[in-house]
């Protein structure tokens, strides 16, 4: 591996180049555009090929193209251009085609602000897009994760043959770190799906069709149920969240991406402090990590602090469920487009001791 200093949206370029993505198209959007932009000009060095399409809307349904045929295909966007890429999205999860969609949220609703949010949580974390559908999603908060998250991406999405998000923000996709970068994959070792792809015509003159509804089912439901068992599936297996300092913790922070750094900084002052505060930073936010608040002990947990960049709170529903009764919870928040601070984390701890 090699490691380099990176903005987080070229690194994540990067990175999926190197997972074997060969086939990008998007439309411009801060707080995003490095990733396009890194790519027009990666991509072809590779053999792959990238398009500027002329809306999200033409973009989402080229990945759709690709994505039929096999070949590691993404999009990326900002909240405003994955609401126009929804009916798309649903066509990929019908069609159960592979696919990675980057989200770099910026405030809203509407356009918005162009800086820092986690305002887009709700949108796809409950699938993005109508008829019951979700998007295994993943939430980095340091740009290694970004490319860490990137480069496993598209292992999910084919695994699971469906849509995979990851969901950052303007400040993840624009703050400069060191990473490490993964190797490239060699795209002879990836899987060939050829028991699904499109394919040229064989010597019986048939060819494949990829579509979104199978007329060869009895009922739809049997389609549907195909997706609930695979999101069930998610459920069961593929729950990931980190724990920081949540062995003795009375107070329990959770935050996620970007916040969910800043909450770590907030643990560490409140502990100086001998405050007992841990956190619970989900890693993938769907499926959300209800087994992580199983575990807790809630003899000791006095109360649950959820912590966010999103007035009303997003995040909050999830916890509210996980949860339950077991603890109170409360809320440190920010929005519009502004930076949530530690000392909002560690004042709403205090406050409510």
């Amino acid at each position: 591996m090699s490691k380099e200093f990176l903005k987080g949206n070229e690194a994540l370029a990067e990175a999926a180049v190197r997972a074997g993505c060969r086939f990008f198209a998007g439309y411009p959007i801060t707080p995003q555009n490095e990733v396009p932009e890194y790519l027009s000009w990666r991509l072809p060095e590779v053999g792959g090929v990238f398009i500027q399409g002329e809306s999200e809307v033409a973009s989402i349904y080229m990945v759709y193209g690709a994505a039929s045929t096999g070949r590691r295909s993404m999009t990326s966007s900002s909240g405003p251009g994955i609401s126009l890429k929804t009916e798309g999205i649903t066509y990929l999860a019908a069609a159960q085609l592979p696919a990675v969609i980057v989200d770099m949220q910026r405030g809203g609703p509407a356009i918005g602000q162009v800086t820092a949010s986690q305002q887009d949580y709700l949108f796809v974390t409950r699938g993005a897009g109508p008829g019951g559908i979700r998007c295994f999603t993943f939430a980095p908060s340091t740009v290694q994760e970004l490319v860490d998250h990137a480069y496993r991406a598209f292992d999910v999405a084919d695994e699971y043959r469906a849509p995979v998000f990851i969901l950052a923000d303007a400040v993840i996709g624009n703050m400069m770190e060191n990473v490490e970068l993964p190797p490239m994959r060699e795209l002879s070792e990836l899987p060939d799906h050829d028991d699904w792809k499109l394919t040229k015509r064989g010597e019986d003159g048939k060819a494949r069709i990829v579509q979104t509804y199978n007329p060869v089912l009895e009922d739809a439901g049997k389609a549907n149920q195909v997706l609930a068992d695979k999101y069930q599936e998610w459920e069961d297996k593929l729950q990931e969240w980190e724990e920081y300092m949540l062995d003795d913790a009375e107070y329990v922070i959770v935050a996620y991406g970007t916040t969910g750094r800043i909450a770590k900084s907030a643990v560490n002052k409140l502990r100086s402090e001998g405050i007992k505060a841990g956190l619970l930073r989900p890693v993938v936010v769907y499926p959300f990590p209800k087994k992580a608040f199983e575990k807790l002990d809630y003899s000791k947990v006095k109360f649950i602090v959820d912590a966010e960049m999103s007035i009303p709170a997003q995040l909050l529903e999830d916890v509210k469920l996980s949860v339950g009764n077991a603890a109170p919870i409360y809320t440190a928040l920010s929005s519009g487009g502004v930076l949530i601070k530690e000392s909002t984390i560690i004042n709403t701890v205090k406050e409510n001791m």
